[in-house]
Formats: C-alpha cells, structure tokens, sequence
C-alpha cells in the first residue's frame, strides 16, 4: 500500500471511531411523546416547554423524547382536543374557558372579577380550586391535567372610540370576544353589545369597525399589533386565564414510574418559571404599548363587580357550576 492510500485509510478509520458515540447517542428515545399548544414560539408558554423537554431527555439519559408544536400546528385546538383524548396526541396546553367545551367546570376560573391579584389567582389554582378542576377532567377517564396550571395572563378591554373608566363607558360599545358564552354573558351583563369573532379576523374587524373594542392579555394586544386600530387600554383585569397541560392517560400510564416523575416535575416546575416570565412580560409589554401611543386607564374592579351583581352574572354561572366548585372559588376569592 503506497503512503498516500496509508493516510486515507488510517483518516477514515480515526473517523469511524470518532463517530461511535455520537450514533449510539443520537439513537432514537425509547419514548417519543408530542405537545402541541396555539402561543407562538416567541410565548413564554413555548420557550419554558422547550427548555422542559431538554431536561426532561437529559434525566431520563434520552429515554423521552418530548416534541413541541406551537402555533396550532396539529390542528384548530377542538382538533387537537380530539386527538389527546384519542391518543393520536400525547399532551396540549389549553385555556380552562376552551376546556370547557368538554368539562365545563374547567370555565370556573375565568369568572369575571374573580381574582384580585396573582397571590388570590395561585392560592386557589395550586390549592383546592386547581384541585376540584382537576377531579373535573378526571371525570372524562381518558385525560388527566398536570398538577401546575401555567399561566395566560390577566385580560384586559381596548378601545378606539373612548376610553373605558367605569362601566357606564361600555354601554352599547361593540366588543368583540372569543367564541364563549361565559365572554358573551359578561359584556352584556356589563351593558356592552359583545360580538364573537375569531382570532384571525380580530385586526380587520377592529379596522373596518365591525367592532369598537376587544379584550385581550396585554401581549396579545402588543404581537397583534392592535395599537394601530386601538387608542386606549382599561386595565380592567376583568378575568384571568390558564393553561391547562393536558395529558392522554392510556399513553402517559405506558411510561415506566420513574420517567413519568421525570415528566412531572420537569412539567411542573415549567409552570411556575413561565408564570414569573409571563409577569415580566405584562410590565414590558405596557410599557411598550405606552411608546407606542395607547392610553392607559385602571378602572375601579368593585364598580364593575357592583354592575355584574346588579345584572345577575354571579347568581347565574353560580348555578351552572357544581356546588362543590364553588364553594372552593369563593373560599379564596370570597363572596361574588
């Protein structure tokens, strides 16, 4: 062998052995589970998951391998609702008002007025209220939620035509929300004329004045950039929101004990450092909206709570949820 084909072959050979490791470590998980959730990949939702599953794969040694689809990718989220509870979908992060749909307890939390502040909000979802939901979903004997409920924020009402200081402000206001009947009672409990419209048709109808007025988390209101067909904001917090990380129980029980307390606390502890991120992102994203041109208003929350009482709001969901429900619900927030 001449000294040329020496070198080629003594190359290829340091090369072959060079590259063992890497192959037997990028061998594929022994479990391979997937999460889809609707938040962009700039939400503090998306970014906490994936540095979860970089955790959850380190200590497991590359057993569970955790996929994230953000944005909807799998599927409008009632499709996608669908396939976790089939099993076609492993885990989804979901609002509780959406959840709904299917367990209707699960809207509880989004009361309008319920919650005073985050302390109020995490004392009753990591306390009994988190736990009845919880009992809730269990119910439907194919999905289970994690203990940790992760959060969407605080919703707030924005406005071309006038600003919001009281409720008298938003008599006759077209507003649009989500398509819920516990959105729709509240604004017209509070005098408004509430219109459902979906999330993609949200700029135009704002634009075109199908509507005057939208609610919305503060972010929301920034990456829609509805700062250019909105004036002003009322920091109303008139209802608070979560994210639920559902999972399928059939597939989640196929896991050996030790992997799933690796996914629990990974999940879990996710939660609650999305929760500290969503917080610093609500100041940013004011202070941002500020700059930007868009007035601030902070309403009285009692004024309104006095117009929902007035209206019956309270009296009638208290009647749609189980006893039980809320009575856990005003053991934090008190009497609505």
């Amino acid at each position: 062998m001449d000294r040329r084909h020496f070198v080629k072959g003594l190359s290829m050979g340091a090369l072959a052995s060079a590259t063992l490791p890497i192959a037997r470590i990028a061998q594929a998980a022994e479990f391979t589970f997937k999460i889809a959730h609707s938040t962009p990949t700039t939400h503090p939702l998306h970014i906490r998951l994936i540095e979860a599953a970089a955790k959850i794969k380190a200590d497991t040694k590359g057993r569970f391998d955790l996929q994230v689809f953000p944005s909807d990718q799998l599927g409008a989220q009632p499709d996608v609702l669908g396939q976790v509870r089939s099993g076609a979908t492993d885990f989804f992060a979901l609002s509780g008002v959406v959840l709904s749909t299917l367990v209707p307890a699960a809207a509880i939390s989004g009361i309008g007025f319920a919650f005073k502040d985050y302390e109020t909000v995490w004392k009753a979802m990591d306390g009994n209220l988190g736990a009845f939901i919880r009992s809730e979903i269990d119910k439907t004997g194919s999905l289970f939620a994690f203990e940790k409920i992760w959060d969407n924020g605080y919703r707030q009402i924005t406005s071309s035509n006038r600003p919001v200081s009281m409720p008298s402000d938003l008599a006759g206001m077209k507003i649009r929300v989500p398509p819920s009947a516990m959105w729709v009672s509240l604004f017209k409990a509070l005098g408004s004329s509430p219109t459902t419209i979906s999330a993609n048709e949200l700029y135009s109808s704002l634009q075109t004045k199908v509507v005057d007025a939208q609610e919305n988390p503060l972010a929301v209101v920034l990456s829609f950039r509805l700062y250019e067909v909105q004036k002003y904001c009322a920091l109303t917090n008139h209802m608070w929101d979560g994210f639920w990380i559902l999972a399928n129980r059939k597939n989640f029980d196929t896991l050996p004990p030790e992997v799933q307390s690796v996914v629990r606390k990974h999940l879990n502890d996710a939660a609650v450092a999305e929760r500290k991120d969503l917080a610093k992102l609500n100041v940013s994203s004011q202070e941002q909206l500020i700059a930007k041109g868009m007035h601030f208003t902070t309403p009285k929350t009692a004024d309104f709570k006095e117009k929902l009482r007035a209206a019956g709001y309270y009296a009638q969901w208290k009647n749609k949820f189980p006893a039980a429900g809320w009575a856990q619900l005003e053991s934090v927030v008190g009497q609505l």
